[in-house]
């Protein structure tokens, strides 16, 4: 009996040395600096000090096996945006340094050619040398059709391949995770989807699907998608990405509603006048004509990226920052929105459109709208939201301005009402526009503002793209700034 118990208690020491180890693991995998104390299931983890900084608590493996398998990678997008951000993670140590890259597309490339056409962004980027080739020769590629057994056949053969060799160079190694980027038209969606299921998932570990913009054309074309997407995948493995979600100001919305006490009294119909939501672009479609024509600037822009926002703006406290919690809220009050109209939309369409690549020389599609759309909740009834968006104009901006309620003082004469502005692009910043005496002897009132330029405040001479957060968010498993399904749809009703 004696035996029988110091048998259990070195194996009861043994459990709690292994957990104690474990844990210390975990922890060093998921700081990002010194002194972090993330929280379980959250957006966000709190540093020690005076500062907090933002992290998701998802901790990566170092010996399992990560693959990101771009398809459509010969396209703009991931020649512009997703290689060069997947370089800019990679180099910052955001995600696992022995990630590997596989490109799928139908065009004909060597491995090499491939990588000195797709990646010439990377090339050119502020990046280490050496570090440009190293990344270089993690990036691959596969020739195939979209709609064939046989080529995706082929590229779960190749990134087989690309994991067994991690496999070997790391003992233990027990899973392969796989992440796939549908860079391609709507009209594949469902077809690539389901050769992936079929031929290329990994049979060892997690595998996750991101689904660009336009989800449809409307609501029932975007259901008929999502629903054939969701009986392949399931919700968890799904993330619709709208690149503006990661835009560092529209992350920061959460944080300035809900960290700040001085917003949150005042954030209702007894204090706001209104809301007016930008977005401007000074260039046309840029060889994106033909797509540009068959969608326009509503579904282009007002459906996904405006909408998006307006919820955050308009959305009530989430129970918590995980990622179900939040989209709850987003989901409710896109719920409240009365439906755009004719009555309340105005549409235009710049001069020279027609004469732009690929577009009819009679169509009518809008390249300008502007739109009012009102919450019928509590605290919004009777609040105008204005959405407005349009290419070919004369400044390209986008922001956020809450305009509040003139002051009812009979103190001072011809005040201007207060505005808090959240500027998404370019040169981000808040800033909030209020009343003050003019400096001498005079007594004037003008409007000023108190500003916080990011570029000027934080020491950072460039703030991460939208993708590289929602890249390394995908790695992650963090769904918070995704679109979920029921989301989408309720977005669709509106307009």
């Amino acid at each position: 009996q004696q035996q029988q118990q110091q048998q259990q208690q070195q194996q009861q020491q043994q459990q709690q040395q292994q957990q104690k180890q474990q844990k210390q693991e975990e922890d060093a995998a998921t700081a990002d600096t010194p002194g972090r104390r993330t929280l379980p299931g959250t957006l966000f983890a709190r540093t020690g000090g005076d500062t907090n900084t933002y992290a998701s608590s998802t901790a990566f493996s170092q010996q399992d096996a990560y693959t990101v398998i771009v398809l459509g990678a010969s396209g703009d997008l991931a020649r512009k945006k997703l290689f060069p951000a997947l370089a800019k993670i990679l180099h910052a140590g955001l995600i696992p340094p022995h990630t590997t890259i596989v490109g799928f597309a139908r065009s004909e490339f060597s491995d090499e050619e491939f990588r000195a056409s797709a990646l010439v962004k990377v090339m050119s980027a502020k990046l280490p040398p050496d570090f440009v080739e190293l990344f270089k020769n993690k990036v691959h590629y596969v020739k195939g059709d979209y709609g064939s057994d046989a080529d995706f056949a082929e590229l779960h053969k190749v990134v087989s391949q690309l994991e067994q060799q991690h496999v070997q160079s790391a003992p233990g190694a027990q899973h392969a995770n796989r992440v796939f980027y549908l860079s391609v038209p709507p009209s594949v969606f469902v077809t690539a989807a389901v050769h992936i299921k079929r031929n290329a998932i990994s049979n060892s570990g997690w595998n996750r699907l991101i689904v660009e913009k336009p989800f449809g054309r409307d609501l029932e074309s975007s259901n008929n998608i999502q629903q054939q997407l969701v009986w392949l995948y399931g919700e968890d493995q799904l993330f619709r990405i709208d690149h503006y979600l990661g835009k560092e100001m529209v992350r920061n919305l959460l944080v300035l509603r809900f960290a700040n006490s001085i917003y949150e009294p005042i954030w209702n119909k007894e204090n706001i006048k209104c809301v007016v939501i930008t977005f401007k672009e000074d260039i046309g479609t840029e060889g994106r004509g033909g797509y540009f024509d068959n969608y326009g600037i509503i579904r282009d822009v007002m459906q996904n990226h405006l909408l998006q926002v307006l919820a955050l703006v308009a959305m009530e406290p989430p129970v918590s920052l995980a990622a179900e919690d939040i989209r709850n809220e987003k989901v409710k009050v896109l719920r409240c929105v009365r439906p755009a109209s004719f009555g309340t939309t105005i549409v235009g369409q710049y001069e020279g459109y027609r004469k732009e690549k690929d577009v009819p020389p009679e169509s009518v599609t809008p390249t300008f709208a502007v739109a009012v759309l009102c919450v019928q909740n509590q605290r919004w009834s009777g609040v105008p939201f204005f959405l407005k968006c349009g290419k070919g104009l004369n400044e390209r901006k986008a922001e956020i301005r809450v305009q509040f309620r003139p002051s009812e003082t009979f103190l001072f004469e011809h005040t201007l009402p207060n505005e808090l502005v959240v500027r998404i692009q370019p040169n981000e910043a808040v800033y909030q526009k209020m009343m003050t005496k003019l400096p001498g002897l005079a007594g004037e009132l003008v409007q000023t503002e108190l500003d916080l330029t990011y570029h000027s405040r934080f020491n950072q001479p460039q703030l991460p793209d939208a993708y590289e957060h929602l890249i390394r968010d995908v790695m992650r498993g963090d769904h918070s700034l995704f679109v979920r399904g029921d989301e989408l749809a309720a977005a669709w009703a509106v307009c």
